[in-house]
This record gives structure tokens, sequence and C-alpha cells, in this order.
């Protein structure tokens, strides 16, 4: 089980990050600031620390220097700041990924996969680029072109393919779909996810009968 290192400073990203790194397999240790997440690497031995930028006591890039005097660790950052010169100096650094907040857990995940693998020497648990014909889809970039012509999708209808694609040939209820991509915590109904596959079929133009209907069940991406 590879083991994870979370510093952020804010409690709620934190919590949602152990969440969905667990849920993925992943054991998950915290710090609230710089200089607590480099006192538990001279103790313990992590595979991956996801790393906010912005933080009290030691800030994350100095943070990132420190660990890297004394192990090798992937470090993904997390910054609400997406300027060009941010990015820059992380990767000089030694960084292996920078997301910029607000940001999509599931994108997170898979960049996490995509670093542990490039680490491991193996592929990526999901390709970041997908291919279906002319519908190319970008995790990374969380682009999506139909024909080469980039298509604007809200950011639910992003999550909403990506979750049909990682799952092809899959059959998935709308309560799955709703659970899954809107929460636990979500209040509405089945009309949310069929209003979402409309747009989203809308938007695919000649590719929208990837998008297949399983009447009393749900919908599933099938090529």
């Amino acid at each position: 089980m590879s083991k994870i290192l979370v510093v952020d400073d804010e409690q709620k990203i934190r919590e949602v990050i152990r969440e969905y790194s667990e849920f993925n397999g992943f054991e998950v240790t915290e710090a609230a600031d710089g200089m607590t997440a480099v006192g538990l690497c001279k103790l313990n031995d992590y595979d991956l620390i996801i790393m906010d930028i912005m933080m009290p006591k030691l800030d994350g890039f100095t943070a990132c220097k420190e660990i890297k005097k004394i192990k090798d660790i992937p470090i993904i950052m997390l910054s609400a700041r997406s300027e060009e010169y941010d990015k820059l100096f992380g990767f000089e650094l030694g960084i292996d990924d920078y997301v910029v907040k607000p940001f999509s857990p599931k994108e997170l995940m898979a960049r996490v996969n995509a670093v542990l693998s490039r680490r491991k020497g193996g592929a990526p648990t999901q390709p970041q680029v997908l291919e279906f014909g002319g519908l190319c889809i970008n995790i990374a970039a969380r682009t999506v072109t139909v024909d080469g012509e980039k298509v604007e999708l809200t950011p639910k209808e992003y999550d909403l393919l990506f979750y049909l694609v990682e799952n092809r040939n899959i059959a998935l209820s709308r309560d799955k779909l709703l659970s899954d991509i809107w929460g636990y915590d979500f209040f509405g109904d089945d009309r949310t996810i069929d209003t979402h596959i409309k747009n989203l079929r809308n938007n695919l133009g000649k590719y929208r009968d990837y998008i297949v209907t399983l009447r009393g069940v749900g919908y599933k991406f099938e090529v």
C-alpha cells in the first residue's frame, strides 16, 4: 500500500484528499504546515507528497526544498495561484506535478497514479490522453476536442464524461452516477443526470451515440 503525505493548512481540503486517497487504496498522513511535513519526512518514508504552497510556519516551496535535501519523494504541489512563474519555480525545485485550486479530487487521484507509475517505471492506471475516433479527452488538461475542435464543457459535464469513459462498457445506474460524481450529500434527483447527459451529448456532436441509454438502468460509454 502506497503511503501519501497530505500537507495543507485547510482541514477541509485535507479531509477531501484523505477520503479519495483512502478510497483508492492509499495510506494517508496529514500535516497542517510545511515545518511539520519536513519533520515527518525525516522520521518516515512516503511514496508521494501532496503539498499546498501558501502555508504558515514554512511555505510549500521551502518545505519542498528541505525535503529534497534528505529524501527523493515525488511531490504534487497545490496552489490557488496559476501564474506561470509559480509552476516553473516548482518544477525547478524538482516537483513532479502542479495542480491549481479549486481542483477535481478525481483528477488529482489520476495525477497521483500517473506520478507513482512513472516513478515505478510502469504505465499510468489511466492514460492521460484518451482518443475514441475523433473524440479526444485530455485528462490532465481537462479538455475535450471533437475532430480537433475544442468543446466547452462545464466542470460537472467533464467529470461525468471522464467517469463514463473510465468505466466504459460498464452499465452505470443513475444513483451510482449521482453518488460518485455529485457526492453523497447531493440533494437532487435522476433528472439531474438526464439533463447533464443531454447537454454532454449535444457537445459531443456526431460522437453523441458513444453515450448509450440503458432503459430502466442508466447509461454507459460504449465505442
